[in-house]
């Protein structure tokens, strides 16, 4: 074990993880098996329709972040399967070339188009919208999209700032997907069919028990700005990422329920949150390799570790469902769904949330606006 890994176990960061989140976990399953309500919620594919000029243009368009690996490039090919226009978007342009060619590969007929974007840059992600809005217009389809995955997301080991000014953690998991939904909100709402916006967010938001909605936390100052003799408090950071874009979940499904009215079920843009468990990504790969790797064989070992295309389910349950199972919470596939955390559900702190994060996200518009005319 070397030193870096060695420093890592001695922290209290990897002891959270070790036990905090396997108990999350635990819990989580307990709930499915144990106490959950209700029937699975079914699957609801998109028209089949015959393959002609008219019928392209009809083809229901997804995006997907984060495309190029694990659940993302899974949930790609199983799309695509399904009868979707995938748009990929990813950080990198020669991933996206390779997750693209790979799916052709496996499907020949498969509808497919990548966009490179990363999260972490308001300037990038308003970068991916002009372009998008633009292959739309060039393709004559229907101005609009019809699913979003907000799939992309890290586990950084140590304090990074982005060009944004904003922990790279946070704004890579939760600005980031915020500012995404909201600027991609109005080709959702643009949809003649229910359209959906799904989360991915992850069973360690049990951890979080209090959460900081100052401008300082969501920007990263709560668990950025330490002493140099401290370390980054990566996994209380990652958590609470992963609350946030839950209750933005929660959030977004009320209010598009308010604006909707009593024809919520006919023309709901339904939000949802999916949580796949673990699954064998890249999530840790800034982690040393000793301890990820052991860290997989005791989740192996438990029988808790899932291979990407087994883990996507839970992504394609909240995908696929029927508009009236806006606000769910998908844990462990066959279209089943349990509660989350208590404090999730707290509806004035939701409402802070995002009334913080939309003045982030206001801040973030008005920088550009003044380096453009500057």
């Amino acid at each position: 074990m070397d030193r870096e890994a060695l420093r890592m176990v001695c922290s209290r960061e990897f002891w959270r993880m070790a036990v905090l989140w396997t108990v999350s976990l635990l819990y989580s399953y307990i709930l499915l098996f144990f106490l959950r309500r209700g029937a699975p919620v079914p699957r609801r594919r998109p028209m089949p329709e015959p393959d002609d000029d008219a019928a392209r243009r009809r083809r229901p368009v997804c995006v997907i972040t984060g495309a190029t690996s694990g659940l993302g490039k899974a949930a790609a090919a199983a799309l695509a399967r399904e009868g979707f226009h995938v748009v990929l978007a990813g950080r990198s342009s020669q991933l996206l070339s390779e997750t693209v060619q790979e799916i052709r590969d496996q499907q020949p007929d498969a509808h497919l188009e990548a966009f490179q974007v990363d999260l972490s840059s308001y300037k990038s992600i308003k970068k991916f919208e002009t372009s998008l809005n633009q292959w739309i217009k060039d393709s004559n389809m229907e101005h609009s999209i019809q699913l979003l995955v907000n799939n992309a997301g890290i586990l950084a080991k140590s304090y990074r700032i982005t060009e944004d000014g904003l922990d790279e953690m946070i704004q890579a998991n939760y600005i980031g997907p915020f500012v995404l939904t909201n600027i991609l909100l109005p080709l959702l709402k643009n949809s003649s069919t229910p359209s959906r916006v799904v989360n991915l967010t992850s069973f360690t938001h049990r951890c979080v028990s209090e959460i900081n909605l100052s401008e300082k936390g969501l920007s990263g100052v709560r668990f950025g700005h330490w002493p140099a003799r401290r370390s980054y408090l990566l996994a209380s950071t990652y958590e609470y990422t992963k609350f946030c874009l839950l209750m933005f979940s929660y959030e977004l499904h009320r209010q598009l329920h308010l604006s909707s009215g009593v024809s919520v079920i006919e023309t709901i843009h339904a939000p949802r949150a999916a949580d796949p468990g673990v699954v064998q990504t890249g999530i840790m790969r800034e982690l040393p390799p000793c301890l990820s790797w052991l860290a997989l064989s005791v989740l192996r070992l438990l029988n808790l570790l899932q291979q990407p295309d087994a883990g996507v389910d839970a992504v394609l349950d909240a995908a696929l469902a029927p508009p009236e199972a806006s606000g769910k919470y998908f844990f462990g596939g066959k279209g089943r769904t349990i509660r989350s955390s208590q404090l999730s559900y707290d509806v004035e702190v939701a409402k802070k949330l995002w009334a913080e994060s939309l003045a982030l996200f206001n801040e973030l518009q008005n920088r550009v606006c003044v380096l453009r005319t500057s």
